[in-house]
Parts: structure tokens; C-alpha cells; sequence
């Protein structure tokens, strides 16, 4: 069991004056028997009147408005989650007998089947699907385990690869993208194969700098906020793999919320008025919640500002981020 703080700042700097911004963010983690949140507050600057209420889904969306002008707009998020060692994932369902209760399975969870948007069942998956089987030793999870695998070792890493809205499509073309995309990859493979799985939006607690992994993940942006998807599996329920790292989840593996694609858990979504261009920075600091003393203490930045977009006429812009 292991107890982290986070403390997760989104700021946007504007050209200009704006006005009527309308937003709402999935900022506070999942609390469930695996995970306890122990305490969350969300602060807005401009200060606001914050609203929230439970999706779908069951993840927390806070709702905030500033209608006067402004040129700045900063939303903090503070967490402290005490994460719990969760059960193996179970190897024992197989393939076969998913295909035997394909209509049932369909019918209980239907939307973690289904193809969408961001995850389409395309022509370009049929070699994965049947490389992921041959590997799979017949199992759901030697299915889903296979998939990720072959995700981490055939497209690469490449930041600014893809934007917020891309598909698979694009992943496919380049043979490169981020966790959004591995992650939608990941849903998209095993959906075709008639398995149900859900992205997780959430964070990654990083390793101590001098491990090898720990240099690895901060080129893959694993420090600040993060993506990969659970399989769901008949007796044990969700189970997770990060296909970005190769790994299955752990400890290590915060989730904030969960859905369909990243269309339902984007971390922060809004429009603003004005004609002003932004700049949007994403800064997740993240530690155990107390040290070897019994301090609590927050650790240097882990994301950087992205480069500012063309400032353009934009009458009425949405704010979207997308998960590195």
C-alpha cells in the first residue's frame, strides 16, 4: 500500500482579454477498494463557483464559469490517494469460452465493446488481432497481455506525433504516437475480438532517477498525466495494461477517471470568448504524501508548457489537452 500526493496545475495564458469561459475538468482521482482518496480540492484562478457531479461512468466532474474578462486562467487540483495491491488479474477465461457467451457479453457491456471515435474497428487491426491469438495461449488475458506487447514494440514514441482529437488511423499511418494513443489502440484490438475494455485516464508515480525504467518513462512523458486501458474479465473484473510502458499496471498507476476513449475522461474541457490566441501549460507534481521525516513535500515539475498555437481569430476556442 503506498500513499502519494498530487498536486496538478493547468494554466492558460491568453493573447488577449477573453470573457463567458465555461469549463469543466476530471481532476479527482477514483475511490474505490483499491485506491483511497483522502483528501481532494480544486481551486481556480480566476476564483470561482465550482459544481460537481458523477457521470456515466461514476468519475467526478467539477464544473466552473468566469464570465468576466480575463487574461489568465490557472485550475489546481490537490490529491492524496492511498493505493492498494490489487488481485492478479485471472488467466483461466478463454477465448473460446468468451465466443460461446458473445451475446450476453455484448448486452452487459456494450459500451466497452463497441467501436468509436477515437478507437474504430479498422481493416489494419486484423494482423494484430490474429498475432495477439496466436500468442495468447488461448486466454482473454494472454489475448489483451499479447496486444499491448505488440503495441510497445512496433510504434515508437514520438511527442506531438498525433493532436487531442487523433484517431488510431493516424497512430497506424505514422507506426508512432503517445499513451492516448497506444491506449486507443489497446481498446481497439480487443474489441475487435469481441473483448471488453475501457480507457483510464490517471497518473504515473515515478521511479527513483537512477533507474533505467525511471529515465524511460520520463521520455515517455509517464510522470505527468497518463493514459492506458483495463480488460474486463468475467470473475475478477477490471484488469489493466499499459501498453505505452509494456507493462501490466501497478502500484505506481493512479486512476483519475475511466470511459469509452479519452472523449469521456479529458481531464479538462472547455470554450472561452474572445479573439485572443493561448498557451496552455500542464505541471503534475507527485511524491509519497509524507517523507522519511513525516513531512509532507511536493516534488520538482514534471510537465513542461506547450508551445503556443497560432493566434488567429477564434471567436469562440475550446480548451483540450492531450495526454502525453
Amino acid at each position: 500500500m503506498n500513499r502519494y500526493q498530487f498536486l496538478h496545475v493547468t494554466e492558460f495564458h491568453y493573447d488577449g482579454a477573453v470573457s463567458e469561459s465555461y469549463n469543466e475538468v476530471r481532476l479527482r482521482p477514483i475511490h474505490d477498494d483499491f485506491q483511497n482518496v483522502l483528501s481532494f480540492r480544486l481551486t481556480t484562478h480566476p476564483a470561482s463557483s465550482v459544481s460537481s457531479y458523477r457521470d456515466a461512468f461514476g468519475n467526478w466532474v467539477h464544473q466552473f464559469n468566469i464570465l468576466s474578462e480575463h487574461r489568465h486562467l490557472r485550475v489546481e487540483a490537490e490529491s492524496i490517494v492511498l493505493a492498494h495491491e490489487s488481485p492478479a488479474p485471472s488467466s483461466a477465461l478463454k477465448l473460446s469460452d468468451l465466443d460461446a457467451r458473445r451475446d450476453e457479453h455484448l448486452e452487459n457491456l456494450y459500451d466497452f465493446v463497441s467501436p468509436t471515435e477515437y478507437a474504430p474497428h479498422l481493416p489494419q487491426l486484423a494482423e494484430f488481432v490474429e498475432d495477439a491469438e496466436r500468442a495468447s495461449g488461448g486466454t482473454v488475458w494472454g489475448f489483451a497481455s499479447a496486444a499491448s506487447d505488440l503495441i510497445h514494440q512496433r510504434f515508437r514514441y514520438v511527442k506531438g506525433a498525433t493532436h487531442v482529437h487523433s484517431s488510431i488511423q493516424d497512430s497506424l499511418s505514422l507506426g508512432a504516437g503517445v499513451c492516448q494513443d497506444f491506449s486507443h489502440l489497446l481498446l481497439a484490438i480487443v474489441r475487435s475480438r469481441g473483448i471488453a475494455a475501457r480507457y483510464v485516464s490517471g497518473y504515473l508515480v515515478p521511479q527513483p532517477a537512477a533507474d533505467a525504467e525511471a529515465r524511460l518513462e520520463q521520455v515517455v512523458g509517464g510522470q505527468a498525466s497518463h493514459a492506458w486501458a483495463e480488460i474486463f474479465l468475467d470473475g475478477s473484473g477490471w484488469a489493466g495494461l499499459d501498453p505505452t510502458l509494456g507493462v501490466p499496471v501497478n502500484l505506481r498507476h493512479v486512476r483519475v477517471a475511466c470511459g469509452r476513449d479519452y472523449g469521456d475522461v479529458a481531464p479538462v474541457r472547455g470554450v472561452y470568448k474572445g479573439h485572443s490566441g493561448q498557451r496552455l501549460s500542464v505541471d503534475v507534481r507527485v511524491c509519497p504524501a509524507l517523507d522519511p521525516e513525516g513531512r509532507e513535500q511536493l516534488s520538482e515539475p514534471a510537465a513542461r508548457p506547450a508551445e503556443p498555437p497560432d493566434a488567429s481569430e477564434r471567436p469562440q476556442q475550446p480548451i483540450q489537452q492531450q495526454q502525453q
